[in-house]
């Protein structure tokens, strides 16, 4: 007969193993929530817990016009982790492949390789501003915030990320322009060695409608982030002064490195928690910091005459194939730059297939010896000391030597017969006997300051391009020869902008201005943060009468008579100086290369505009085999000043019959 139901040995048996069972259970969850609970909590942490980057955009750079020479655009920077690729998504490889512009095999070999064999390291991500937070650190010391939305960066910061669902914006935190790594791997390795491939890059430059398509084929692995990345509209319009930044995110040269503190702006960061699917938990987020985007720069800087003058550099180099070319443009009132081009030049948008030389700023980096343009100094300083004035007294130009100091000094050699010269004439026919004669008018020590003063043998302050400050002797350092060659360009070496900025003091009425580019600081609403309209007058040279009477004196360069009648635009007052420089060869100077320039203004009573057009070694397709600054410079001038009075909209002010000569120099 049967015990019944309740006495069964089996009944015992199950009843103990649900005991033991619930008593597991419980010894576990001790384990797990007192015994080893600040150890998992490690892990726990470390797989819930991130930080997603809220990348700033950098601000745009402007013209005086308002017109857009640089800003940020949004791309995706699309990835794929093959530990979670569906072998049914296969098929749609080749689609995947043919919108990202990749050779199948080449995606394939991407998709399929799922671990790397690499050297212990912590999980990083590459980019000048990607926030690092290591694996369990605390936030609060790992990221410290700068206090002001402009503030410098500390140093990079780190963070650990792993996304899983497509479209997650922490999945590549690389800065604007920045490069995310090409893969991210899992930190733990097997005994050999290797780590699973979390994600890899499939391409850094997907735009939106692409990315769109992507998303559309539902391949489960592949997802992207969007990062802004930076963009010129113009390509290479004023490339030396805008720059550029490179795919590491950091500003190369320019604009955009000189005014980074600006343009950079301040990234912005969450700290919360993600579920198991990757998905952000928002009700968890602990810390928020927002994201302060960069300030935008306006330039001085007309995108019209920057058009202008690259077109006649363009003809320029079609028509004479120089060594190199530099063509600047300015407002002589306030020495604001308008315009400055060089040949050779670059794509701004195509940066990585220009090699150095042609990202150089040749106008602030490069000298050359300025030839007879330099003879403003000798006459401008013997005018303001009163040893001569413009037709008194007459110098003799035919000899060959002259005594000076006690010592028979050898003159340079003319290009044509003078004999009796005054200081107009010595400037409308650019004499260099004249010159040299002014010169020692002053003496060595006043030549040499008077030199320094115009700006020579020091950096103008231009703050773009890595200027140098040319090569100007003092007296204890010239030979018996010095102050017979200075005079005419000789032995002294300068930069375009060096040149230009000289040329400026007699059109300023004699002072020495910095040149300028910024007009504008702005935030990202419009506000002006700063704003630059005055001249930087670093000192005053000579007096303004002196300025005066040179100006009207430069003016005979230009006329019938003068050097370079080529530079005359009909019924404005064109006032400037041709040079003819013989480039040292092998240490010498040779009759076979030259640099050919035409620095100037107009009008000349009333400067509005100030040209300098420099050529490097054009000799080889100039007329006669010399590239002299009246043929090939002064036309460009001619030209660009014609376009300029058209656009900028500048009345002539000659008056015929009326003699613009002051025939006396001197201080104030």
């Amino acid at each position: 007969m049967s015990k019944g139901f309740t006495s069964s040995p089996r009944i015992a048996l199950l009843a103990g193993a649900i005991l033991l069972s619930f008593a597991g259970l419980a010894v576990r969850l001790v384990s797990l929530h007192v015994l080893d609970r600040d150890v998992l909590m490690k892990f726990v942490v470390k797989a819930r817990r991130q930080i997603i980057v809220d990348n700033a955009k950098r601000g745009d750079i402007f013209d005086a016009q308002g017109r857009l020479l640089a800003t940020s655009r949004t791309q995706v920077v699309l990835g794929v982790d093959p530990q979670v690729l569906r072998p049914e998504d296969e098929t749609k490889w080749p689609e995947l492949a043919r919108l990202l512009g990749l050779p199948l095999p080449e995606l394939r070999a991407i998709l399929t390789t799922k671990t790397r064999k690499v050297e212990p390291r912590p999980l990083a991500v590459a980019g000048p501003a990607a926030i690092v937070l290591a694996l369990g650190a605390n936030p609060q010391e790992a990221v410290r915030p700068p206090a002001a939305a402009l503030a410098k960066p500390e140093g990079p910061l780190v963070f650990n990320f792993k996304p899983a669902v497509p479209g997650d914006e922490a999945a590549v935190p690389a800065a604007e322009g920045g490069e995310a790594d090409d893969t991210v791997l899992d930190e733990s390795a097997d005994a050999n060695g290797y780590r699973l491939i979390q994600w890899a890059k499939l391409s850094d430059h997907v735009d939106e409608a692409t990315n769109d398509k992507i998303t559309a084929l539902g391949i489960k692995g592949v997802y992207g982030a969007r990062v802004f990345r930076r963009a010129y509209p113009h390509d290479g319009l004023a490339a030396h002064v805008i720059g550029y930044v490179n795919k590491g995110g950091e500003p190369a040269t320019g604009m955009e490195a000189y005014a980074d503190f600006y343009l950079r702006g301040r990234n912005g960061w969450r700290e919360g928690e993600r579920d198991g699917r990757g998905r952000e938990l928002a009700q968890f987020r602990s810390r928020e910091v927002p994201r302060a985007d960069g300030y935008n720069v306006k330039l001085s800087l007309d995108s019209n005459v920057q058009s202008i003058i690259e077109d006649e550099l363009a003809a320029i180099v079609a028509k004479y194939q120089p060594l190199k070319a530099t063509i600047v443009v300015s407002d002589p009132r306030t020495g604001f730059i308008l315009g400055l081009a060089n040949y050779p030049s670059y794509n701004l948008s195509d940066y990585g297939k220009a090699d150095l030389a042609a990202q150089r700023n040749i106008a602030v980096t490069d000298v050359y010896d300025p030839g007879s343009v330099f003879k403003i100094v000798a006459a401008s300083g013997a005018l303001e000391e009163h040893l001569v004035t413009p037709t008194s007294p007459t110098f003799d130009c035919s000899i060959d030597r002259i005594e000076y100091k006690g010592l028979v000094r050898r003159l340079p050699r003319e290009d044509h017969d003078f004999q009796r010269l005054d200081v107009a004439e010595i400037i409308a026919h650019s004499s260099n006997r004249g010159a040299a004669q002014l010169a020692m008018a002053l003496g060595d020590q006043k030549f040499y300051d008077y030199a320094r003063a115009f700006g020579f043998g020091q950096q103008t302050g231009f703050p773009l391009g890595g200027e140098v400050g040319g090569w100007l002797k003092a007296p204890k350092d010239w030979d018996s020869m010095s102050i017979t060659r200075m005079p005419m360009g000789q032995s002294v070496s300068v930069t375009v902008m060096q040149m230009h900025q000289a040329m400026g003091v007699i059109a300023s009425g004699g002072l020495l201005l910095r040149p300028q580019i910024i007009r504008e600081i702005s935030d990202p609403s419009g506000e002006i943060i700063d704003h630059y309209e005055r001249p930087a007058v670093v000192r005053r040279v000579i007096s303004e009468r002196t300025a005066q009477t040179m100006a009207q004196l430069l003016m005979g360069v230009a006329s019938p008579e003068g050097t370079a009648p080529e530079a005359a635009i009909p019924n404005f007052q064109v006032a400037g100086k041709t040079g003819t420089t013989q480039k040292l060869v092998d240490g010498k100077y040779s009759d076979r290369h030259h640099v050919a320039s035409f620095v100037g203004f107009f009008p000349a009573s009333r400067p509005e505009i100030a040209i300098s057009v420099i050529v490097d070694d054009a000799d080889a397709h100039a007329p006669g085999g010399v590239a002299y600054g009246a043929k090939i410079a002064a036309p460009a001038f001619k030209h660009i000043g014609e376009q300029l009075i058209q656009y900028r909209d500048i009345k002539p002010v000659y008056e015929p019959g009326r003699s613009l000569l002051v025939t006396e120099g001197g201080r104030r």
